[in-house]
Protein backbone atom coordinates (compact mmCIF):
# COMPACT_ATOMS: atom_id res chain seq x y z
CA UNK A 1 0.00 0.00 0.00
CA UNK A 2 2.91 2.13 0.91
CA UNK A 3 4.33 1.88 -2.69
CA UNK A 4 0.85 1.93 -4.58
CA UNK A 5 -1.00 4.22 -3.73
CA UNK A 6 -0.96 5.67 -7.39
CA UNK A 7 -0.51 2.65 -9.59
CA UNK A 8 -4.16 1.49 -9.17
CA UNK A 9 -5.71 0.42 -12.65
CA UNK A 10 -7.30 3.43 -14.58
CA UNK A 11 -10.69 2.32 -14.25
CA UNK A 12 -10.52 3.05 -9.96
CA UNK A 13 -12.57 6.16 -9.59
CA UNK A 14 -10.47 9.13 -8.43
CA UNK A 15 -12.15 9.37 -5.17
CA UNK A 16 -10.70 6.05 -4.31
CA UNK A 17 -7.19 7.36 -5.22
CA UNK A 18 -7.96 9.89 -2.53
CA UNK A 19 -9.30 8.18 -0.17
CA UNK A 20 -6.10 5.52 0.25
CA UNK A 21 -3.84 8.29 0.48
CA UNK A 22 -6.00 10.22 3.24
CA UNK A 23 -6.05 6.32 5.08
CA UNK A 24 -2.46 6.02 5.06
CA UNK A 25 -2.81 9.76 6.17
CA UNK A 26 -4.46 9.23 9.16
CA UNK A 27 -3.62 5.54 9.63
CA UNK A 28 0.33 7.36 10.89
CA UNK A 29 -1.73 10.66 12.17
CA UNK A 30 -4.83 9.92 13.02
CA UNK A 31 -4.98 12.00 16.41
CA UNK A 32 -4.12 15.36 14.86
CA UNK A 33 -7.31 16.30 13.33
CA UNK A 34 -6.01 19.90 12.46
CA UNK A 35 -3.54 18.42 10.27
CA UNK A 36 -5.43 16.04 8.57
CA UNK A 37 -7.98 18.62 7.62
CA UNK A 38 -5.27 20.86 5.84
CA UNK A 39 -3.63 17.47 4.02
CA UNK A 40 -7.62 16.40 2.70
CA UNK A 41 -8.28 19.91 1.24
CA UNK A 42 -4.51 19.88 -1.01
CA UNK A 43 -5.10 15.61 -1.32
CA UNK A 44 -8.46 16.88 -3.28
CA UNK A 45 -7.09 18.79 -5.52
CA UNK A 46 -3.37 18.04 -5.86
CA UNK A 47 -4.01 13.91 -6.62
CA UNK A 48 -5.98 14.30 -9.70
CA UNK A 49 -3.46 16.78 -11.16
CA UNK A 50 -0.37 13.87 -10.23
CA UNK A 51 -2.72 11.33 -11.96
CA UNK A 52 -2.77 13.31 -15.29
CA UNK A 53 0.95 13.83 -15.11
CA UNK A 54 3.42 10.92 -15.64
CA UNK A 55 6.40 12.78 -14.22
CA UNK A 56 4.92 12.11 -11.08
CA UNK A 57 3.88 8.56 -11.40
CA UNK A 58 5.42 6.16 -8.72
CA UNK A 59 7.60 9.33 -6.64
CA UNK A 60 5.14 9.27 -3.75
CA UNK A 61 6.05 12.73 -3.93
CA UNK A 62 2.89 14.14 -1.86
CA UNK A 63 3.61 11.28 0.46
CA UNK A 64 6.84 12.82 1.13
CA UNK A 65 5.95 16.15 1.40
CA UNK A 66 3.31 15.33 4.10
CA UNK A 67 5.97 13.69 6.20
CA UNK A 68 8.13 15.97 8.14
CA UNK A 69 11.92 15.91 7.28
CA UNK A 70 12.72 16.65 11.03
CA UNK A 71 10.42 17.29 14.24
CA UNK A 72 11.75 18.53 17.36
CA UNK A 73 10.28 18.74 20.64
CA UNK A 74 11.93 19.88 23.99
CA UNK A 75 11.37 21.07 27.26
CA UNK A 76 11.65 25.33 28.24
CA UNK A 77 12.24 25.48 31.65
CA UNK A 78 11.31 29.05 33.17
CA UNK A 79 11.28 31.14 36.73
CA UNK A 80 8.03 33.27 36.92
CA UNK A 81 8.04 36.33 39.02
CA UNK A 82 7.44 35.10 42.20
CA UNK A 83 10.28 32.71 41.76
CA UNK A 84 8.37 29.25 41.09
CA UNK A 85 9.95 27.29 38.32
CA UNK A 86 7.30 26.80 35.31
CA UNK A 87 7.73 24.09 32.19
CA UNK A 88 6.21 24.17 29.14
CA UNK A 89 6.74 22.08 25.64
CA UNK A 90 8.77 23.87 22.64
CA UNK A 91 8.30 22.73 18.55
CA UNK A 92 9.71 22.81 15.66
CA UNK A 93 8.14 21.60 12.59
CA UNK A 94 10.84 21.63 9.58
CA UNK A 95 8.70 20.23 6.85
CA UNK A 96 10.12 20.69 3.73
CA UNK A 97 13.36 22.39 2.51
CA UNK A 98 13.12 21.06 -1.58
CA UNK A 99 13.26 25.33 -2.32
CA UNK A 100 15.18 26.72 0.12
CA UNK A 101 15.80 26.44 4.50
CA UNK A 102 12.91 25.75 6.24
CA UNK A 103 10.79 29.24 7.01
CA UNK A 104 7.90 29.62 8.88
CA UNK A 105 6.50 31.45 12.53
CA UNK A 106 6.76 30.63 15.96
CA UNK A 107 3.45 30.73 17.75
CA UNK A 108 3.35 30.96 21.41
CA UNK A 109 -0.07 29.89 22.89
CA UNK A 110 -1.73 27.40 24.90
CA UNK A 111 -3.94 26.04 21.99
CA UNK A 112 -0.50 24.67 19.94
CA UNK A 113 -0.01 21.12 20.02
CA UNK A 114 2.23 19.36 17.60
CA UNK A 115 -1.32 18.59 14.98
CA UNK A 116 -1.77 22.44 14.97
CA UNK A 117 2.01 23.77 13.83
CA UNK A 118 2.56 20.31 11.38
CA UNK A 119 -1.20 22.00 9.66
CA UNK A 120 0.79 25.14 9.99
CA UNK A 121 3.72 24.04 8.77
CA UNK A 122 2.34 21.83 5.43
CA UNK A 123 0.75 24.58 4.63
CA UNK A 124 3.50 27.22 5.00
CA UNK A 125 5.72 25.25 2.30
CA UNK A 126 2.43 26.00 0.00
CA UNK A 127 2.41 29.62 1.22
CA UNK A 128 6.37 30.03 0.50
CA UNK A 129 6.74 27.81 -2.48
CA UNK A 130 3.96 30.50 -3.84
CA UNK A 131 6.18 33.66 -3.08
CA UNK A 132 8.35 32.28 -5.67
CA UNK A 133 11.40 33.41 -3.23
CA UNK A 134 13.69 30.46 -2.07
CA UNK A 135 11.83 29.66 1.29
CA UNK A 136 11.43 25.92 2.52
CA UNK A 137 8.20 25.41 5.34
CA UNK A 138 8.53 25.31 8.70
CA UNK A 139 6.81 25.85 11.89
CA UNK A 140 7.63 25.92 15.68
CA UNK A 141 6.35 27.16 19.02
CA UNK A 142 5.13 26.90 22.41
CA UNK A 143 2.08 26.23 24.58
CA UNK A 144 3.01 29.30 26.62
CA UNK A 145 0.50 32.10 27.14
CA UNK A 146 1.88 35.46 27.46
CA UNK A 147 -1.33 36.81 27.87
CA UNK A 148 -1.15 38.35 31.67
CA UNK A 149 2.90 37.58 31.55
CA UNK A 150 5.06 40.72 32.94
CA UNK A 151 7.48 41.63 30.18
CA UNK A 152 10.58 40.11 32.10
CA UNK A 153 8.78 36.83 32.45
CA UNK A 154 8.37 37.07 28.64
CA UNK A 155 11.90 37.72 28.12
CA UNK A 156 13.04 34.71 30.49
CA UNK A 157 10.95 32.22 28.79
CA UNK A 158 12.00 33.83 24.80
CA UNK A 159 15.74 33.27 26.34
CA UNK A 160 14.96 29.69 27.58
CA UNK A 161 13.20 28.87 24.53
CA UNK A 162 15.94 29.91 22.51
CA UNK A 163 18.79 28.40 24.99
CA UNK A 164 17.45 25.30 22.83
CA UNK A 165 16.18 25.90 19.69
CA UNK A 166 19.30 27.76 18.70
CA UNK A 167 21.15 24.36 18.33
CA UNK A 168 18.65 23.39 15.29
CA UNK A 169 18.16 26.99 13.23
CA UNK A 170 20.49 29.42 11.13
CA UNK A 171 20.54 32.17 8.83
CA UNK A 172 21.05 29.04 5.64
CA UNK A 173 19.31 26.13 7.47
CA UNK A 174 16.32 27.24 9.59
CA UNK A 175 14.90 30.95 9.80
CA UNK A 176 11.57 31.16 12.41
CA UNK A 177 9.97 34.68 12.59
CA UNK A 178 6.66 36.07 14.56
CA UNK A 179 3.13 33.99 14.54
CA UNK A 180 0.58 34.38 17.19
CA UNK A 181 1.65 35.59 20.46
CA UNK A 182 4.50 36.39 19.16
CA UNK A 183 5.49 39.80 17.96
CA UNK A 184 8.28 42.38 18.35
CA UNK A 185 9.00 42.24 21.92
CA UNK A 186 9.28 38.46 21.79
CA UNK A 187 11.76 38.17 18.36
CA UNK A 188 13.90 40.60 20.30
CA UNK A 189 14.16 38.81 23.44
CA UNK A 190 14.62 35.58 20.91
CA UNK A 191 17.09 37.38 18.86
CA UNK A 192 19.02 38.74 22.12
CA UNK A 193 19.82 34.89 23.44
CA UNK A 194 20.51 33.94 19.99
CA UNK A 195 23.35 36.04 19.38
CA UNK A 196 24.70 35.62 22.33
CA UNK A 197 24.96 31.92 22.31
CA UNK A 198 26.34 32.26 18.58
CA UNK A 199 28.14 35.21 19.11
CA UNK A 200 27.17 36.27 15.31
CA UNK A 201 24.52 38.86 14.24
CA UNK A 202 22.55 37.43 11.42
CA UNK A 203 19.60 37.29 9.62
CA UNK A 204 18.11 34.19 11.66
CA UNK A 205 15.18 35.80 12.56
CA UNK A 206 12.78 37.87 10.78
CA UNK A 207 10.19 40.16 12.06
CA UNK A 208 13.01 42.50 13.74
CA UNK A 209 13.07 45.65 15.06
CA UNK A 210 14.16 48.55 12.22
CA UNK A 211 17.62 49.54 14.11
CA UNK A 212 18.39 45.95 14.37
CA UNK A 213 18.02 44.07 10.88
CA UNK A 214 14.33 44.45 10.53
CA UNK A 215 12.35 45.20 6.94
CA UNK A 216 10.00 48.37 6.67
CA UNK A 217 6.50 47.30 6.21
CA UNK A 218 6.74 43.93 7.43
CA UNK A 219 4.72 44.56 10.15
CA UNK A 220 1.96 45.48 8.26
CA UNK A 221 3.15 42.69 5.56
CA UNK A 222 0.03 40.04 5.83
CA UNK A 223 -2.83 42.84 6.25
CA UNK A 224 -1.62 44.94 2.97
CA UNK A 225 -1.32 41.54 1.40
CA UNK A 226 -4.45 39.84 1.88
CA UNK A 227 -6.12 43.06 0.94
CA UNK A 228 -4.07 42.91 -2.04
CA UNK A 229 -5.07 39.65 -3.09
CA UNK A 230 -8.77 40.50 -2.64
CA UNK A 231 -8.56 43.11 -4.49
CA UNK A 232 -7.23 41.06 -7.35
CA UNK A 233 -9.62 38.98 -6.79
CA UNK A 234 -12.40 41.92 -7.07
CA UNK A 235 -10.86 43.17 -10.00
CA UNK A 236 -10.83 39.79 -11.76
CA UNK A 237 -14.97 40.29 -11.87
CA UNK A 238 -14.03 43.87 -13.27
CA UNK A 239 -14.73 45.30 -9.14
CA UNK A 240 -12.56 47.04 -6.59
CA UNK A 241 -12.66 47.47 -2.88
CA UNK A 242 -14.31 50.88 -3.52
CA UNK A 243 -17.85 51.92 -1.73
CA UNK A 244 -17.52 48.13 -0.09
CA UNK A 245 -18.71 47.29 3.54
CA UNK A 246 -15.82 44.69 5.23
CA UNK A 247 -16.29 42.54 8.05
CA UNK A 248 -12.86 41.46 9.62
CA UNK A 249 -12.42 39.12 12.66
CA UNK A 250 -9.07 39.25 14.74
CA UNK A 251 -8.11 42.67 16.15
CA UNK A 252 -4.43 41.99 16.46
CA UNK A 253 -1.27 42.37 13.74
CA UNK A 254 -2.87 40.90 10.63
CA UNK A 255 -6.66 42.17 11.25
CA UNK A 256 -5.33 45.62 11.98
CA UNK A 257 -3.43 46.03 8.79
CA UNK A 258 -5.98 44.76 6.56
CA UNK A 259 -8.11 47.30 8.02
CA UNK A 260 -5.75 49.84 7.32
CA UNK A 261 -5.25 48.79 3.52
CA UNK A 262 -9.10 48.34 2.94
CA UNK A 263 -9.55 52.22 4.29
CA UNK A 264 -6.89 53.09 1.93
CA UNK A 265 -8.16 51.42 -1.11
CA UNK A 266 -11.56 53.23 -0.37
CA UNK A 267 -13.91 50.06 1.99
CA UNK A 268 -15.27 50.71 4.77
CA UNK A 269 -14.49 48.31 7.92
CA UNK A 270 -17.23 47.78 10.21
CA UNK A 271 -15.97 44.82 12.47
CA UNK A 272 -13.26 43.77 14.63
CA UNK A 273 -13.02 41.09 17.19
CA UNK A 274 -10.96 38.59 19.85
CA UNK A 275 -11.31 35.67 22.02
CA UNK A 276 -14.58 37.87 23.94
CA UNK A 277 -15.96 38.80 21.10
CA UNK A 278 -16.78 41.45 18.30
CA UNK A 279 -17.75 45.46 17.98
CA UNK A 280 -19.45 46.75 15.24
CA UNK A 281 -19.49 50.38 14.37
CA UNK A 282 -21.77 51.36 11.52
CA UNK A 283 -19.81 54.48 10.66
CA UNK A 284 -17.12 52.73 10.21
CA UNK A 285 -13.35 51.79 11.96
CA UNK A 286 -11.62 54.91 10.24
CA UNK A 287 -8.15 56.16 10.58
CA UNK A 288 -8.43 57.74 14.18
CA UNK A 289 -10.13 54.64 15.41
CA UNK A 290 -8.24 52.27 14.26
CA UNK A 291 -5.16 54.14 15.63
CA UNK A 292 -7.01 53.21 19.35
CA UNK A 293 -7.64 49.77 18.87
CA UNK A 294 -3.70 49.47 17.81
CA UNK A 295 -2.21 51.72 21.32
CA UNK A 296 -5.36 49.58 23.21
CA UNK A 297 -4.06 45.74 21.42
CA UNK A 298 -0.58 46.58 21.09
CA UNK A 299 0.39 49.01 24.06
CA UNK A 300 -2.14 48.56 26.68
CA UNK A 301 -3.20 44.71 25.51
CA UNK A 302 -6.67 45.75 26.32
CA UNK A 303 -9.45 43.69 25.36
CA UNK A 304 -11.81 44.88 21.77
CA UNK A 305 -14.98 45.75 23.91
CA UNK A 306 -12.61 48.49 25.50
CA UNK A 307 -13.55 50.00 21.80
CA UNK A 308 -17.61 51.12 22.91
CA UNK A 309 -16.57 53.00 25.94
CA UNK A 310 -14.52 55.65 23.81
CA UNK A 311 -17.16 55.05 20.92
CA UNK A 312 -20.31 54.44 22.36
CA UNK A 313 -21.79 54.68 18.58
CA UNK A 314 -20.70 50.79 18.08
CA UNK A 315 -22.01 47.79 19.65
CA UNK A 316 -20.22 45.11 21.10
CA UNK A 317 -21.32 41.25 20.95
CA UNK A 318 -20.17 38.79 23.35
CA UNK A 319 -19.00 35.42 22.89
CA UNK A 320 -19.79 35.79 19.13
CA UNK A 321 -18.31 35.89 15.73
CA UNK A 322 -19.09 38.96 13.71
CA UNK A 323 -20.06 36.81 10.43
CA UNK A 324 -23.66 37.52 11.52
CA UNK A 325 -22.90 41.35 10.15
CA UNK A 326 -23.99 42.02 6.32
CA UNK A 327 -21.07 43.24 4.35
CA UNK A 328 -19.86 42.74 0.39
CA UNK A 329 -15.85 41.48 1.89
CA UNK A 330 -14.96 38.85 4.73
CA UNK A 331 -11.93 39.28 6.15
CA UNK A 332 -10.92 36.33 8.33
CA UNK A 333 -7.78 37.36 10.12
CA UNK A 334 -8.16 35.79 13.29
CA UNK A 335 -7.67 31.94 14.07
CA UNK A 336 -7.86 28.36 12.48
CA UNK A 337 -11.66 27.06 11.75
CA UNK A 338 -13.45 30.58 13.01
CA UNK A 339 -15.41 30.31 10.30
CA UNK A 340 -17.99 27.71 10.11
CA UNK A 341 -20.51 26.27 7.40
CA UNK A 342 -23.80 27.62 9.57
CA UNK A 343 -21.27 31.27 9.23
CA UNK A 344 -20.99 30.61 5.80
CA UNK A 345 -24.26 30.81 5.20
CA UNK A 346 -25.05 33.94 6.77
CA UNK A 347 -22.47 35.47 4.89
CA UNK A 348 -24.14 34.39 1.44
CA UNK A 349 -27.24 35.39 2.87
CA UNK A 350 -26.68 38.71 3.68
CA UNK A 351 -25.15 39.28 0.11
CA UNK A 352 -21.20 38.51 0.68
CA UNK A 353 -19.34 38.18 -2.91
CA UNK A 354 -15.46 37.86 -1.26
CA UNK A 355 -13.47 35.72 1.55
CA UNK A 356 -10.28 36.33 1.70
CA UNK A 357 -8.57 34.57 4.44
CA UNK A 358 -6.11 36.65 6.53
CA UNK A 359 -5.29 33.99 8.76
CA UNK A 360 -4.40 30.21 8.64
CA UNK A 361 -7.42 27.74 7.81
CA UNK A 362 -9.65 30.39 9.19
CA UNK A 363 -12.43 28.79 7.45
CA UNK A 364 -14.12 25.20 7.64
CA UNK A 365 -14.06 22.73 4.99
CA UNK A 366 -17.98 22.85 5.05
CA UNK A 367 -17.43 26.65 4.69
CA UNK A 368 -15.20 26.74 1.52
CA UNK A 369 -17.86 23.86 0.03
CA UNK A 370 -20.17 26.61 0.38
CA UNK A 371 -18.36 29.42 -0.93
CA UNK A 372 -17.37 27.29 -4.10
CA UNK A 373 -21.18 26.08 -4.78
CA UNK A 374 -22.68 29.52 -5.16
CA UNK A 375 -19.13 30.74 -6.86
CA UNK A 376 -18.30 33.43 -4.62
CA UNK A 377 -14.21 35.19 -5.04
CA UNK A 378 -13.15 32.63 -2.02
CA UNK A 379 -8.91 32.79 -1.19
CA UNK A 380 -7.20 30.16 1.20
CA UNK A 381 -4.94 31.49 3.43
CA UNK A 382 -2.03 30.08 1.85
CA UNK A 383 -2.64 32.16 -1.42
CA UNK A 384 -3.94 35.28 0.52
CA UNK A 385 -1.76 35.71 3.78
CA UNK A 386 1.52 34.90 2.09
CA UNK A 387 2.28 38.71 1.83
CA UNK A 388 4.04 38.05 5.64
CA UNK A 389 6.50 35.49 4.63
CA UNK A 390 7.42 37.16 1.57
CA UNK A 391 8.34 40.11 3.73
CA UNK A 392 10.25 37.90 5.72
CA UNK A 393 11.83 36.67 2.45
CA UNK A 394 12.71 40.44 1.39
CA UNK A 395 13.96 41.26 4.71
CA UNK A 396 16.12 37.92 4.68
CA UNK A 397 17.67 39.03 1.42
CA UNK A 398 18.39 43.01 2.99
CA UNK A 399 19.70 40.68 5.71
CA UNK A 400 22.66 39.60 3.54
CA UNK A 401 22.82 42.55 1.51
CA UNK A 402 23.58 44.42 4.89
CA UNK A 403 21.03 47.10 2.88
CA UNK A 404 17.25 48.08 3.78
CA UNK A 405 14.95 48.96 1.14
CA UNK A 406 12.61 52.20 1.20
CA UNK A 407 8.81 51.45 2.21
CA UNK A 408 7.74 52.47 -1.10
CA UNK A 409 10.45 49.74 -2.66
CA UNK A 410 9.30 46.83 -0.39
CA UNK A 411 5.38 47.53 -0.82
CA UNK A 412 5.58 47.35 -4.26
CA UNK A 413 7.88 44.31 -4.04
CA UNK A 414 4.69 42.96 -2.24
CA UNK A 415 2.20 44.23 -4.49
CA UNK A 416 4.11 42.24 -7.27
CA UNK A 417 4.19 39.22 -5.28
CA UNK A 418 0.59 38.98 -4.53
CA UNK A 419 -0.54 39.91 -7.80
CA UNK A 420 1.63 36.93 -9.51
CA UNK A 421 0.60 34.79 -6.72
CA UNK A 422 -3.17 35.62 -8.14
CA UNK A 423 -2.02 34.79 -11.60
CA UNK A 424 -0.65 31.48 -10.88
CA UNK A 425 -3.76 30.41 -9.03
CA UNK A 426 -5.64 31.57 -12.16
CA UNK A 427 -3.48 29.92 -14.68
CA UNK A 428 -3.83 26.29 -12.59
CA UNK A 429 -7.43 27.10 -10.96
CA UNK A 430 -9.21 28.62 -14.10
CA UNK A 431 -12.31 26.49 -15.42
CA UNK A 432 -11.69 27.16 -19.09
CA UNK A 433 -15.55 26.11 -19.50
CA UNK A 434 -17.65 28.19 -17.55
CA UNK A 435 -14.70 31.40 -16.10
CA UNK A 436 -15.02 30.40 -12.87
CA UNK A 437 -11.89 30.44 -10.76
CA UNK A 438 -11.19 27.78 -7.93
CA UNK A 439 -8.17 29.60 -5.88
CA UNK A 440 -8.34 26.66 -3.53
CA UNK A 441 -7.61 24.38 -6.56
CA UNK A 442 -4.94 26.83 -8.17
CA UNK A 443 -3.04 27.61 -5.07
CA UNK A 444 -2.16 23.74 -3.70
CA UNK A 445 -1.35 22.88 -7.51
CA UNK A 446 1.18 25.81 -8.32
CA UNK A 447 2.70 25.49 -5.08
CA UNK A 448 3.22 21.30 -5.13
CA UNK A 449 4.43 21.80 -8.57
CA UNK A 450 7.36 23.91 -7.59
CA UNK A 451 8.24 21.50 -4.70
CA UNK A 452 7.47 18.86 -6.40
CA UNK A 453 9.75 19.56 -9.09
CA UNK A 454 12.40 20.29 -7.26
CA UNK A 455 12.26 17.10 -5.10
CA UNK A 456 12.57 15.28 -8.27
CA UNK A 457 15.88 16.85 -9.45
CA UNK A 458 16.73 16.05 -6.04
CA UNK A 459 16.37 12.67 -6.08
CA UNK A 460 15.47 10.40 -2.66
CA UNK A 461 17.20 12.26 0.10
Amino acid sequence: MYFNIFNTPNIQKMEEKIKNFLDLVKERNGHEAEFIQAVEEVAETVIPYIVKHDIYHGKNILLRMVEPERVITFRVNWVDDTGEIQVNRGYRVQMNSAIGPYKGGLRFHPTVTMSILKFLAFEQVFKNSLTTLPMGGGKGGSDFDPKGKSDNEIMRFCHAFMSELFRHIGPNTDIPAGDIGVGGREIGFLFGMYKKLKNEFTGVLTGKGMTWGGSLIRPEATGYGNVYFAEKMLQSNGDSFKGKTVVISGSGNVAQYAAEKTNQLGGKVITLSDSSGYIVDPDGINESKLAFVMELKNIKRGRISEYVVKYPSAKFVANKTPWEVKCDVALPCATQNELHGKDADLLLKNGCICVSEGANMPSTKEAIYKFHKAKILFAPGKASNAGGVATSGLEMTQNSLRYNWTRAEVDEKLKDIMSNIHDACIKYGKDEKTGYIDYVKGANIAGFVKVADAMLAQGVV
